[in-house]
């Protein structure tokens, strides 16, 4: 990353999904690292219109959460500033990944 002068790497390939790895990028010259998926507990989870105001200089690898996270929270933030939020369900449905075992599969 260095030789390319990247300033930011969007990790979107699931291998680096906590701050130990994503600090590989740090290690080969990229100055931040944005994971594209859920992280680690110490890497911060930043929502767009949401908590994008906790990001301090000093982070040099934060998550941009799930898609889940990302389509609900927005909406969840407007409903409560305006009228409260006291207890919420949501159902998402999505296909299965590879990472996933279905049902009715052999274990």
């Amino acid at each position: 990353w260095n030789e390319l002068q990247i300033d930011i790497v969007l990790e979107a390939t699931g291998i680096y999904k906590t701050a130990d790895k994503a600090q590989a990028h740090l290690d080969a010259g990229a100055k931040r690292v944005i994971i594209t998926a859920p992280a680690d507990q110490e890497t911060k989870m930043i929502v767009y219109g949401v908590n994008e105001g906790i990001v301090t200089k000093d982070d040099m690898i934060i998550s941009s959460a799930s898609c889940t996270t990302n389509d609900l929270a927005p909406v969840a933030k407007v409903l409560h500033d305006n009228f409260g939020i006291v207890t919420g369900y949501m159902t998402t449905i999505k296909a299965y990944t590879p990472s996933q075992k279905l049902h009715d599969s052999p274990n």
